[in-house]
């Protein structure tokens, strides 16, 4: 698997506030990103893997019954190629930008406070030209009885085919208990999919 290295560790305090930090070796490679203040959000960077064509930002953080909550490694695997993609969605050039999430999962479903969660989405995206870049934005709205708790969002580019994303989120240790809702959002120019799912802190 394809690893773009980002490790964001979210404090809140009176005022909402946080670090991005990166190991030695990457620091000279790191981009910022913008800090979400809807969410409560603090930015960090992506680093993208050798021969990775993925770039962009990841930004978001986490509120409320996750206060003191951090998110992890942002990793991607190529599931099919483009051409496989199409294959199986009988896609034709004419029918535009094609967004299909396939897959979402929390990982693991039920979860003790201060563990760690990784919610994972499976998703094709197709265009007409095969070599086209195409700028997504994975969201991921985690809501705790009904209230948003957390909206970490990833910005990448990619050509056409099947990807797989894990964002994992380590939970505080006094995280809320009860059950948890993550509506996952892929979203591309012209087109975009959402699917939800829930895990649930013992």
């Amino acid at each position: 698997m394809k690893f773009l290295s980002i490790v964001i560790l979210i404090a809140f305090v009176a005022s909402l506030s946080g670090c991005a930090s990166l190991t030695e070796e990457h620091k000279g490679a790191t981009t910022g990103a913008a800090v979400g203040a809807a969410t409560g959000a603090v930015g960090g960077a992506l680093v993208a893997g050798k021969g990775s064509r993925t770039t962009g930002a990841i930004i978001g953080g986490l509120v409320g019954a996750l206060v003191g909550g951090a998110i992890g490694h942002y990793a991607y695997d190529v599931k099919r190629s483009r051409q496989e993609t199409a294959n199986k969605y009988n896609y034709q050039p004419s029918m535009g930008t094609m967004v299909r999430i396939e897959d979402v999962s929390v990982v693991p479903n039920a979860v003790n406070p201060g563990k760690k969660v990784d919610i994972k989405v499976t998703y094709a995206l197709l265009v007409a030209s095969p070599t086209e870049q195409i700028s997504i934005t994975e969201i991921r709205e985690i809501r705790h009885d009904g209230e948003l708790v957390g909206k970490p969002e990833v910005n990448v580019t990619h050509v056409g085919g099947t990807y797989t994303s894990t964002v994992p989120v380590y939970l505080p240790a006094n995280a809320k208990k009860g059950t948890y809702t993550v509506i996952t959002t892929i979203q591309a120019p012209n087109a975009k999919d959402s699917r939800e799912m829930t895990f649930s802190v013992k």
